[in-house]
């Protein structure tokens, strides 16, 4: 009973931000919901412990993405969509539907990066950490969105 309330209270905590990892890879809220799903159940059938709740948050952001990676392969679908409003922290809502239109049609690369340090708010050490790329690879692949993101908003700043 303990362990089902142990993963009933990391759900609690964690759901909205693999919600918002799985909707910004496929961009609908059905395969949204159905990934945030498959995630969670991850940890049902293998239990894990955590160190913290940063140990724990970064492990099922980095499951969500690999399961969408996954799915985006084998279903060969590039479809993008907007974020519900209700699911936007108040940075992302600030930034209006412009901006996150332009991060979510970013390369996978691009839009992972720039998804865990503006909206998740980690550091491009922990990116690395989180991604296997080195540190210098995840600041250019930085430098590189903002240069894309740039240019998808008509010159603003990105």
């Amino acid at each position: 009973m303990q362990q089902s309330q142990g993963i009933e209270d990391i759900f609690n905590r964690h759901m909205k931000t693999v919600y918002r990892v799985c909707y910004s890879f496929l961009g609908n809220a059905p395969d949204a919901e159905d990934a945030t799903q498959q995630v969670f159940m991850k940890l049902v059938d293998s239990p894990r412990s955590f160190a913290s709740e940063g140990h724990e948050r970064a492990w099922l952001i980095v499951c969500a993405q690999n399961l969408c990676k996954d799915i985006l392969k084998s279903a060969s679908r590039t479809r993008r969509a907007d974020m519900p409003d209700d699911l936007l922290d108040t940075r992302a809502s600030a930034e209006g539907d412009g901006v996150l239109e332009a991060v979510l049609a970013l390369p996978d690369i691009y839009k992972e990066c720039i998804y865990l340090y503006y909206y998740e708010g980690y550091s491009t050490a922990e990116i690395a950490t989180l991604t296997g790329a080195p540190p210098s690879t995840v600041r250019n692949r930085m430098a590189d969105a903002r240069k894309l993101l740039k240019e998808a908003l008509g010159g603003e700043q990105a």
